[in-house]
């Protein structure tokens, strides 16, 4: 061999482990995780490595269409925009595994940032060409750049759930079609048939329930065990008669296509435990409680049954810890935060439907109408285990009949009603949003004043009570009413466009909590040391951007999610900025209720701040990722409201 020969493989090798070693580099980043072995060293071989010293501008808007995709191998960069101020410059920071500029290079278009080396910068640089090639030829890496962040926040959410449901052994059934968790054919009988026999029927199939169907198999009824338990405490059970006399009539069917949370929903809305599942009008099978849940039953139903049979506020109150176990379950069986969030709120809704209840039964009628409104989360539908309470009543005095007097007469009830839902575990708010202030036990005209002064004079302390007061939402009593006045409030906000600014302006205050040079800027306080709050910092500001942006556009929607879509659906904002901060809000709520029941299961108090250091690093990706979405948000409203 000669000498040119050893330098010749000598210079081979050492390419091939550079290669290998870039390959590992990007196997350590999504999306080229999950990106095939071919692909990584394609990507790797048709790139180049750049440096950029500390300082150095990158990419600019004035260098036109973007034509290269960058990967970050050392070092950091960051984006700003152009125009803005200092506070504002710097809007996000990249670091290594991260990319620049997938939307830009995927619309073809100039990026609107410019990219600044923080640091001593090495960068992979894809050209355009072999972009494309390595775009058609690899899915994972095609679907993280067409969805971009949201590609990245679904696939965190996804690996949460997987390691809950690992954890408890179960299936991930509340996303599978209906038509799918089917585990056999329906058990029928004809509207005729004598109750003996319908039962003899349920009884040799071993099922907990019977459809009565008519000949062209759609159902009429049903017959379930719980019936059969009516039917044999009367004194005198007939059960030759025709089962039609004791079938629940019209049972609640959803079609073959729709999801298990649909049914897990439906059960717990009308406190049943099986659901029809029909192809048209036909009968196609039965879903019950169990199939949803077969490894880690839940007992959502009779849950929700002991909730509204409960005879007094100690017994309502012991049926409170069951939540924690329903959401583990829920989140196991492939739930996303979203369904888990509104069955608790459906839950807290009935417990507090059922204190209502007891508390008139225990003082008696107060002799004048009114509703319980819920305000902020419980408002939006997006209570975890940690909630307290924002609540209020609307009434309506009769013809001559002063507010001051009704509202002297319903105030000792509210304060009950407080106390009992502290009793069964919603803490009194520290700030007084309750229906025992006299403030906020008000008419409906006293509570159209009142909005029209938060509207009007949008003080400081006014617009903190619209981040509040705008989220209502009836839970007891006349519900039309409340819904009409909320849109009579929403009409008048998008009309006044000096308290829309002020209101965006006052969600702007607090930035979520990333910095030039470290991932997360932690509290350095005693108390609360290396930790950030998810609420506060983090799903707070998603949830007032959506709040004002919704306002000026008249959706009377309090749910931020909905807000997103129906944003979206008006063309106010962009389909996949809505998709990108959905998907933000989801993980961050997801994080927090894990944070939420790793602190149940300790015995510690319940907590939205979190330790950054102890998630996972794709965890710890995704989080950073779902900040850097809520800044994007908050720069929309900074140059939409010109702010």
């Amino acid at each position: 061999m000669t000498r040119q020969t050893r330098s010749d493989d000598a210079g081979r090798t050492a390419v091939l482990q550079n290669v290998r070693g870039l390959v590992d580099f990007l196997r350590r980043h999504a999306p080229f995780d999950q990106m095939a072995e071919s692909d990584l060293a394609y990507l790797v071989e048709h790139s180049q490595l750049a440096f950029y010293p500390a300082g150095e501008v990158i990419l600019t808007p004035e260098d036109g269409p973007v034509d290269r995709l960058h990967i970050i191998k050392q070092g950091q960069v960051r984006g700003e925009r152009p125009g803005l101020d200092s506070d504002i410059n710097a809007t996000f920071l990249l670091a290594a595994g991260e990319c620049f500029p997938v939307s830009a290079l995927m619309q073809e278009r100039a990026t609107r940032t410019v990219h600044r080396a923080v640091e001593d910068t090495f960068c992979l640089v894809l050209e355009w060409d072999a972009f494309t090639t390595l775009f058609d030829r690899s899915p994972p890496f095609q679907d993280f750049c067409a969805r971009g962040a949201s590609s990245l926040l679904d696939r965190i959410s996804r690996r949460i759930q997987s390691g809950a449901a690992e954890q408890l052994g179960a299936q991930t059934l509340l996303n599978a079609p209906l038509r799918d968790i089917l585990a056999r054919a329906p058990v029928t009988c004809g509207p005729d048939t004598p109750i003996r026999v319908a039962i003899q029927r349920m009884h040799g199939e071993k099922v907990g329930s019977i459809v009565v169907c008519d000949g062209e198999q759609r159902p009429l009824g049903i017959f379930t065990l719980h019936d059969l338990l009516a039917l044999l405490a009367s004194s005198d059970p007939a059960l030759d008669a025709p089962i039609r006399g004791v079938m629940t009539p019209n049972p609640v069917g959803l079609p073959a296509h729709a999801r298990g949370f649909e049914a897990a929903i439906t059960m717990v809305r009308h406190r049943f435990g099986h659901v029809c599942v029909l192809d048209g009008e036909q009968l196609l099978g039965v879903v019950s409680e169990r199939d949803l849940f077969a490894l880690q039953r839940v007992d959502l139903v009779h849950f929700t049954r002991l909730i509204s049979r409960a005879s007094s506020i100690s017994e309502l109150a012991a049926t409170r810890p069951q939540i924690g176990r329903l959401i583990d379950s829920m989140l196991a069986h492939g739930a996303d935060t979203a369904r888990v969030t509104h069955i608790i709120t459906l839950l807290n809704d009935y417990t507090t439907q059922r204190v209502i209840e007891l508390c008139l039964a225990e003082s008696g009628q107060p002799g004048v109408e009114f509703t319980w409104i819920a305000f902020g989360s419980e408002g939006r539908r997006e209570q975890t285990l940690s909630t307290d309470q924002d609540n209020g009543i609307l009434f309506q005095p009769r013809p001559g009949q002063d507010s001051a007097e009704v509202r002297a007469r319903l105030l000792p009830l509210a304060k009950r009603i407080n106390q009992a839902l502290a009793e069964c575990g919603f803490p009194l708010c520290k700030g007084n949003i309750m229906a025992s202030n006299p403030e906020l036990c008000l008419s409906r005209d006293e509570w159209r004043e009142r909005f029209r002064r938060m509207i009007d004079s949008a003080v400081p302390e006014n617009l903190l009570r619209s981040s509040i007061y705008f989220d209502m939402r009836p839970i007891w009593g006349d519900h039309q009413t409340v819904q009409a006045l909320y849109r009579e409030v929403v009409q008048a906000a998008s009309r006044d466009g000096v308290f829309l600014r002020l209101l965006a302006a006052n969600t702007l205050r607090t930035r979520p909590p990333t910095g030039l040079f470290r991932d997360f800027i932690v509290q350095r306080d005693a108390r609360n040391q290396g930790t950030l709050d998810l609420k506060l910092q983090g799903l707070s500001l998603i949830v007032d951007g959506a709040r004002v942006l919704a306002l000026e556009n008249r959706i009377a929607e309090p749910g931020t999610l909905e807000r997103f879509d129906a944003l979206a659906r008006r063309g106010a904002i962009d389909a996949l900025d809505a998709r990108a901060w959905k998907e933000a809000f989801t993980l961050i709520q997801l994080l927090r209720m894990r944070n939420h029941r790793s602190q149940a299961r300790a015995g510690q108090p319940l907590s939205n701040r979190l330790d950054p250091d102890t998630l996972s690093e794709p965890d710890r990706r995704g989080l950073k990722e779902a900040f850097r979405q809520i800044r994007r948000l908050q720069l929309h409203l900074e140059l939409h409201f010109n702010l």
